[in-house]
């Protein structure tokens, strides 16, 4: 036998493997997302957080720390893990908004994406750093009527909580008083559970929520999980600790596909710019 007919036996032998070694991850993807399928199912009724950035970000440093040992070139367990993790996403409804590179199909997934990294030569964070910081503009939003304020924000509220408040899950505000502090911008709300709606009432908090204005956007965006930003200090909690926690708990819970698609793109592409522009003015991104 030839050593050409030799080695197009091997080849051959060699692309066989090949399409057993994928046939494999295919049939190991479906039980990824069968398993997924189940945990979609669990996660509300033990109270987690319906997107977990913490969970995916333990899954990519277990994936690159054995990438290491298998000499798997980082890049490339990134990526595999950001198409499974992607995979889950559109499985459980949720947006494909890894920030990390993952491509989806523009014809079936509308983008969330804006960029979060900048180039130097693209000027981006120059301009960013032009713009103030949210503490220059907070006396511009005070001067804005609290009438304005409270119709905008009552407005913002019934689009996003519209499920959770049809279906009663807010009922334990009844009777209660939340607080909403954005820290920088020097404003509070007080809201308040009225017939089936939220409300913008003028009394003491019972319990208060406090953050900065980009840390509380990219809480509403999901670029961040409460349990983190608490964790860092980055919200705090003060006042009745048991009513802050129950509507920070119902709030992780909030299935995302219930809030209108054109709000969800806002929120994310808000909190995006703002995290960026935050950078931009610590000198984090140049």
């Amino acid at each position: 036998m030839s050593p050409c007919l030799l080695e197009r036996l091997a080849l051959n032998r060699a692309r066989d493997v090949i399409d057993g070694i994928d046939d494999g991850m295919l049939v190991l993807l479906a039980a990824r997302r069968q398993v997924v399928r189940t945990v979609a199912v669990l996660k509300p009724r033990v109270g987690v957080s319906v997107r977990d950035s913490v969970r995916e970000r333990q899954i990519h440093e277990r994936a690159l720390g054995l990438a290491n040992r298998l000499n798997l070139p980082a890049s490339t367990a990134k990526q595999m893990l950001d198409v499974v993790i992607a995979d889950a996403c559109r499985q459980q409804g949720l947006p494909v908004d890894l920030g990390q590179g993952v491509s989806t199909d523009s014809s079936t997934t509308i983008a969330f994406t804006m960029p979060t990294s900048f180039s130097r030569s693209s000027g981006a964070p120059r301009l960013l750093r032009l713009l103030p910081p949210p503490r220059r503009m907070a006396p511009l939003l005070r001067a804005l009527p609290a009438r304005w304020q409270r119709r905008l924000l009552e407005a913002a509220m019934a689009r996003v909580l519209e499920a959770p408040l049809r279906e009663g899950a807010l009922d334990f505000m009844r009777g209660r008083r939340l607080a909403i502090e954005v820290s920088d911008l020097h404003l509070q709300w007080v809201v308040a559970l009225r017939e089936q709606a939220l409300c913008v009432i003028n009394a003491e908090p019972e319990a208060t929520v406090r953050g900065s204005v980009t840390d509380l956007l990219l809480l509403a965006g999901r670029l961040e999980d409460a349990d983190t930003l608490f964790f860092q200090r980055r919200l705090v909690l003060t006042g009745d600790t048991e009513l802050g926690l129950t509507a920070r708990n119902m709030l992780e819970r909030l299935p995302w596909e219930t809030i209108p698609l054109g709000l969800r793109i806002a929120l994310n592409r808000g909190a995006r710019f703002a995290r960026a522009a935050r950078a931009a003015h610590r000198g984090e991104i140049a």
